[in-house]
């Protein structure tokens, strides 16, 4: 429940932060070119409001609604600063608008004069276009109005890398890094992919763990992806449409591929079969029995498969082999922490100035719109719009606990596909 909780509200934060955002972007181009701005909503607000401010007024309500006679009401009244009556000339401003914050937070609006939106019809505009409204405006303001929600969630998404890179940089695992290659799904395996496959090289180009696109463009039909086989063989696959129909219809929870984790140890538990039979940190186990066991995705399958049994283990200590004879308990267990990939890994990290920030940010903003223009395809097919999910598809995308990169990180990924839905 915990857990839940705190992916709700990452997730209602960041939907505040993208919606002000967004909306923010139609008022601001309304506003430049003139245009009356009738309401400013964070949240819709079905039945009732949890704030409304009213400049003309200078009123704060808290708890608003409008009763069975279209009479506005409030639960409390405040007076906050001055009272801001319209212009004598009848030019508009901010202070003509009604600013308020709803309770259902599953978006926002601006409700725009002139403007068939959500909130109004055509025989709304039956009456003559006036100077203030939307709909007497230039063709292109009123693009720019139209368009500037999506522009300024480009442009958050962009300053979010940016403030991504100054403040953490870039940490990946470089793929020539990934000395046992990677386990690849059921999908990829049809495709041609091999378990233990080392990505070289992507149409001829080789791989770089910082592009963003990656992921996606291995999965491009006609892709030809160079991956090194067995440690000696070099094999180019070439990708089907097959494989991207077979991806989508996964959804969202699934793991095409991941890195293959040598078993090295970490720690001990005292008076367990590893530490009994002389195992150490920093031993590496390649063999089980009979059974090799490069990674941890054939280690963990042998101890289960021999429980009860005490069989000789393989190990790399100080770069030479040696065997040890240990007994795995009832559990599948020989009690042992392994060291993480973090920990294992040659890890590339890149710093970056303010000033070379920008272009990073710039760069990872534009590869991952180029990739979802790219996929407006898979969205509008009925897998594609199965995958996209819901409210709590979204909210499962955050981490259990509150973490600022992921949090950012996810934030800036929902405004990018805030972009083309």
């Amino acid at each position: 429940m915990e857990s839940t909780l705190m992916k709700a509200l990452q997730l209602i934060v960041a939907l505040l932060i993208l919606v002000t955002i967004h909306e923010f972007g139609h008022y601001f181009f309304a506003r430049v070119f003139g245009i009356k701005v009738n309401r400013f909503y964070l949240f819709f607000n079905p039945w009732f409001s949890i704030l409304k401010y009213r400049p003309d007024k200078g009123t704060l309500e808290l708890i608003g609604w409008t009763d069975k006679d279209g009479k506005d009401r409030a639960w409390k009244t405040f007076k906050v600063g001055k009272t801001y009556p319209p212009r004598p000339d009848g030019k508009q401003t901010w202070r003509d608008t009604l600013y308020g914050l709803g309770w259902l937070p599953l978006g926002g609006y601006c409700d725009i004069a002139g403007m068939v939106d959500e909130t109004k019809s055509s025989k709304d505009l039956a009456s003559e276009p006036q100077p203030w409204e939307f709909r007497s405006k230039a063709v292109y303001k009123r693009f720019l109005v139209m368009v500037a929600g999506v522009l300024f969630n480009f442009i958050l998404a962009i300053a979010i890398y940016t403030g991504i890179a100054i403040h953490w940089g870039d940490r990946v695992v470089p793929f020539s890094a990934m000395t046992e290659g990677m386990d690849f799904s059921t999908e990829f395996q049809d495709a041609g992919f091999r378990n233990g496959d080392r990505l070289l090289s992507l149409n001829g180009e080789p791989l770089d763990a910082k592009d963003y696109s990656v992921a996606w463009n291995l999965i491009q039909p006609g892709a030809k992806v160079g991956v090194l086989r067995d440690g000696r063989d070099t094999v180019n696959i070439v990708v089907t449409d097959k494989l991207l129909s077979a991806i989508v219809e996964k959804g969202n929870d699934y793991t095409p591929m991941s890195i293959r984790v040598p078993v090295v140890i970490a720690s001990l538990m005292s008076g367990d079969p590893a530490a009994k039979a002389g195992l150490q940190k920093a031993d590496r186990i390649v063999k089980v029995g009979n059974d090799t066991t490069p990674s941890i995705t054939e280690f963990m399958p042998v101890l289960a498969a021999h429980k009860g049994e005490k069989l000789p283990f393989v190990i790399i200590r100080d770069g030479k082999e040696q065997t040890v004879y240990v007994a795995i308990n009832d559990g599948g267990k020989i009690g042992i922490q392994m060291l993480s990939p973090a920990e294992i890994f040659d890890i590339e990290e890149v710093h970056y100035s303010w000033l070379s920030a920008i272009p990073r940010g710039w760069e990872i903003g534009t590869d991952r719109l180029s990739t979802y223009v790219s996929s407006l395809k898979l969205v509008f097919s009925k897998e594609g719009a199965q995958s996209v999910g819901g409210f709590g598809t979204l909210g499962s995308l955050f981490p259990d606990k509150w973490d600022w990169y992921s949090f950012w990180q996810i934030t800036a990924f929902l405004s990018m596909y805030l972009i083309h839905i």
